[in-house]
């Protein structure tokens, strides 16, 4: 795989203020807005714009948003939820009419298209955590201004989309709108021009109301209901995001370590797979009389460790996880201690296993950024169409892309996850921020479907060896279940399911791989462009020099095209 010259560890040197991201461009975006006053909220939600510039081949405003905000001031951590519902009229029983027989809407179909929330999501970013010193024009201003007069394509989204080209023509007519005047993907260093896009960004800096209703809104209906979906413009009208409180897990690398704490986004999303998977770990760590970081790095013992708690943590998480004002996720039972210890016991250090979900109520004894300020604050923000371009269907004369993130729903009665009018699927999109106390440690996050907490278990593991931010980032990851709709691969049909194969990233030593594959992991190797199944990831850590000064590191994937820039 080819590495752009700005993702170098080199650039991930220190710095008062630092935003790392998946592409080089958007950097620009982050960091006019601080150069202007803005905060790392304001500058989170001009990245964000600018991705779907540069990036629409996994997020834009046609998706979906999370985030978590630290404040210095209050020294609290919340969320932002962004996650749009299902339509009024979107059944379980229309869906078996529509001939739909499987356990989830297929990725293509236009009943997965849910309301689009990031639009929501970035104006209640700004209004809850943005620095007030500038507007939603300004903040927007240099997306826009991307996408009128276009930026050079990197090799690894040019790519994606050249993957994903029929897929753009087959969803709807207005295909051209993403596509070079020769009618194809473009290609590395090709400049692509977004000019409906621009007009939708213009139209969304007035306020979310210009999104939601009138041309826009009209437009996504029109699309959707051609294609056999139920959404109506009063759905469209009625998203809102929402403010929320994280849920966290305290892991202690060692028995006298007082502990960092793992800040996730709530249900909807899958962020609680990482804490209860941290949890099990710890529980393994007492059962067995060892420290999980005293074993070899990537060692068959080590690796074994963490995809047995992963497993059991998708288990649960899958069962559990669902929209919360349909259903109360049981945090506070999944990550006692009791519970947790009843879930390693299930751990046998010599094979694998088949994990199914326990019940915590029997035991008695849920594209990735992130940006700082020089204030200190942090925000850890993810964007996401779902399965790579979402459905591929563009809305006539909007220049994105709709989400099929309906596809996250069960169909199967009774599930706390089925489908149901103006709901919220089982989101995979995850970010996080780590604590010590009420102090800020670091922002960082893993995008790429349910890679997304083994990516932030990994890095987490790798950051508390004393790995750099980068070296975190670096070092090779396995991943369960390969099937990722974010990545557009063409087994998502095994996306989630945690008892499907894992995948290895080249740097794993062989033998190890082999060791694995004997303790009954069925195993793969992931190299070049397949590396993409291994999600991207970003960080910013809190440093403090020898003078008391604080400085943020930041570390940008490899895996992508971006890079971690500071600002002077």
């Amino acid at each position: 795989m080819t590495r752009a010259s700005c993702t170098s560890p080199r650039a991930a040197r220190p710095s008062s203020r630092r935003r790392a991201w998946s592409r080089a461009p958007s950097r620009s975006a982050g960091l006019e807005i601080l150069n202007k006053g803005g905060n790392a909220a304001d500058a989170a939600v001009a990245v964000a714009a600018a991705l779907n510039v540069t990036e629409p081949t996994c997020t834009g405003i046609g998706g979906d948003i999370f985030c978590l905000f630290y404040d210095a001031k209050t020294k609290q951590v919340s969320g932002i939820n962004g996650s749009g519902r299902s339509p009024a009229a979107l059944t379980l029983e229309h869906l078996r009419k529509q001939g739909i027989t499987g356990n989830t809407i297929p990725l293509n179909n236009m009943n997965s298209v849910t309301c689009p929330g990031a639009a929501a999501g970035w104006w209640k970013t700004i209004e809850e955590f943005g620095s007030g010193r500038l507007k939603m024009p300004e903040i927007l201003a240099p997306a826009i201004r991307m996408a009128k007069e276009g930026v050079p394509e990197h090799e690894i989204n040019a790519n994606a989309w050249e993957h994903q080209e029929q897929l753009l023509k087959d969803a709807s007519p207005n295909w051209k709108e993403m596509m070079m005047p020769n009618g194809h993907a473009p290609l590395p260093s090709n400049i692509m021009v977004h000019p409906e896009l621009a007009e939708t960004f213009e139209a969304v800096a007035k306020g979310p109301e210009h999104f939601y209703e009138g041309r826009i809104a009209d437009a996504i209906v029109e699309l959707v209901q051609s294609g056999g979906g139920v959404m109506t413009q009063e759905d469209l009208k009625n998203t809102r995001a929402n403010r929320t409180d994280p849920i966290s897990y305290t892991f202690h690398a060692t028995k006298e370590d007082p502990g960092i704490t793992l800040n996730e986004h709530a249900p909807n999303g899958q962020g609680l797979v990482a804490l209860i998977a941290l949890g099990i770990i710890e529980e393994i760590e007492k059962l067995h009389g060892f420290q999980v970081l005293e074993l070899e790095h990537n060692s068959p013992e080590y690796l074994h460790i963490l995809i047995e708690a992963l497993r059991l943590a998708f288990a649960d998480a899958q069962h559990y996880v669902a929209d919360p004002d349909h259903y109360k996720t049981p945090v506070e039972e999944l990550l006692s201690e009791p519970y947790l210890r009843s879930r390693a016991k299930l751990f046998d250090p010599t094979k694998a296993t088949n994990p199914v979900n326990g019940d915590p109520f029997a035991c008695t004894d849920t594209v990735y950024f992130t940006t700082s300020d020089s204030e200190g604050n942090a925000c850890s923000f993810i964007a996401s169409n779902y399965a790579g371009f979402g459905t591929g269907a563009i809305p006539k004369g909007c220049g994105f892309t709709l989400q099929n993130r309906g596809a996250g729903f069960r169909l199967e009665e009774g599930h706390f996850n089925c489908v149901a009018p103006h709901k919220k699927p089982f989101h995979t999109i995850i970010p996080a921020l780590v604590t010590s106390g009420d102090e800020l440690v670091m922002s960082f996050g893993v995008m790429g479907g349910y890679m997304q907490p083994q990516g932030h278990v990994q890095v987490l593991l790798n950051t508390l060896r004393g790995f750099s931010p980068q070296a975190s980032l670096d070092a090779p990851r396995f991943c369960i279940s390969a099937g990722l709709p974010d990545a557009g691969t063409k087994n998502a049909k095994d996306a989630g399911n945690f008892n499907a194969e894992i995948w290895f990233e080249e740097g794993i030593a062989p033998e190890t791989v082999e060791k694995l594959r004997q303790m009954g992991h069925r195993c793969e190797v992931a190299d070049h462009f397949k590396r993409a199944i291994l999600g991207r990831g970003q960080m910013i850590r809190k440093v403090t020099d020898p003078s008391g000064r604080i400085v943020w590191a930041g570390g940008s994937d490899p895996r992508a095209d971006g890079c971690a820039a500071g600002q002077i």
